[in-house]
């Protein structure tokens, strides 16, 4: 059955879309504020709506609903949520909020929707007993096992993951999800290991290669939170090209993998995706997981711009001195991620409407320079 029978809306973003959306901003937002997105033709906007923040209410809901109803007709055409987001409500939220956009006028092709999953949805609130919920919700129904659960809220199993993709594509009314992510894998590390954790990702990479051929997805990859920023001999690293390693062995020998992008923090306060030479290229040199992601064809979308909120109400005086022109705090702190050199888009997760103009007003300036990006590190040195 397909998606139109399922009553979800068809499509995809794609480059005819996409690269129409560009033109209906052509008098208001730079060509430079699109980015493609890596070995397609597809632009991307370099910001993005993040769902992840807000009360677990209706409120919020309707909140959600208009950030990303106005984000995607005013030249951002990049959404994320997650399964567990918000108690499970955050995908209902953008739902509503991609119906409005397109009831105006927005068409599926133009904008990228990206899923995540692994951390429990707990749509009840999260429990007093985790184990017992994910016995009679999870395990009960096949969809993972007691060995598949760490710290009680995230689960890497192939058969979880697979319905909270198909949860999210119902709750966003969307028969394919452009790209979806398994959310921080490397909390598994410390319980079982690095290459136990690989043993089960491939599973799960496997699971999501035949999503692609299903339609469901058209890309997928991974979303951290630490593993792409410490040091090499840290139990949590993580290795782009272990990765890339681990979805052509899901795609079977001859075909061709689909996975695309790495998500992780960046901002001014950890900006180790960026300084830190931790990763093989592929090209026969150790770069920085940014310059090592553009290399292996793997597009980087950076999370936590706003350091959860810190950045917005603390200037970092670097970045006051290099970007005047902007209207405070918060401006800088996302026009320093966006511009930094081989981030594809910048996350900005939102919950309040009244935050949104912050985001639009970056995006209607030009990105930074290469020398003025570098010469705020200069200067920190």
């Amino acid at each position: 059955m397909n998606a139109a029978e399922n009553g979800l809306i068809p499509g995809a973003a794609n480059s005819a879309g996409t690269k129409a959306y560009v033109a209906r901003f052509a008098g208001t937002l730079a060509d430079e504020h699109f980015s493609d997105f890596l070995n397609t033709r597809i632009k991307l906007s370099s910001l993005g709506i993040g769902t992840f923040p807000g009360g677990v209410d209706d409120v919020t809901d309707v909140a959600v609903a208009a950030i990303v109803a106005r984000a995607l007709q005013a030249g951002i055409n990049v959404v994320d949520t997650g399964a567990n987001y918000r108690l499970g409500r955050a995908g209902r939220a953008v739902g509503v909020g991609i119906a409005k956009a397109m009831a105006a006028g927005i068409q599926r092709e133009e904008f990228f929707v990206v899923g995540k999953g692994g951390f429990l949805t707990f749509p009840g609130g999260r429990p007093e007993d985790p184990l017992t919920f994910f016995r009679e919700e999870v395990a009960a129904k096949g969809l993972g096992k007691e060995e598949d659960l760490v710290q009680g809220v995230h689960c890497l199993s192939p058969e979880y993951i697979a319905w909270q993709l198909d949860m999210l594509r119902a709750q966003t009314g969307l028969g394919t999800l452009d790209v979806f992510l398994v959310d921080q894998p490397e909390v598994h590390i410390p319980l079982i290991g690095k290459e136990q954790m690989y043993r089960k990702l491939v599973d799960v990479f496997t699971m999501l290669e035949a999503a692609v051929q299903a339609n469901k997805i058209r890309y997928y990859g991974i979303s951290t939170f630490n593993a792409c920023r410490v040091e090499t001999d840290n139990t949590l690293f993580q290795s782009l090209t272990s990765l890339i390693g681990l979805a052509e062995k899901a795609a079977g020998q001859g075909n061709r993998h689909h996975l695309r992008v790495v998500q992780l923090p960046f901002n001014a306060l950890m900006p180790e995706a960026y300084t830190r030479f931790s990763q093989v290229t592929g090209q026969g040199n150790i770069g920085s997981t940014i310059q090592a992601a553009f290399q292996l064809k793997l597009t980087i979308m950076a999370s936590h711009p706003l350091g959860k909120g810190l950045l917005a109400r603390e200037e970092v005086p670097s970045l006051q001195e290099a970007m005047p022109e902007l209207a405070d705090a918060a401006q800088r702190a996302i026009q320093f991620v966006r511009s930094t050199p081989g981030i594809g888009v910048t996350l900005v997760g939102l919950s309040t409407p009244l935050h949104l103009p912050d985001v639009l007003a970056v995006a209607r300036q030009l990105p930074l320079s290469k020398e003025r990006y570098l010469a705020m590190f200069e200067k920190e040195q």
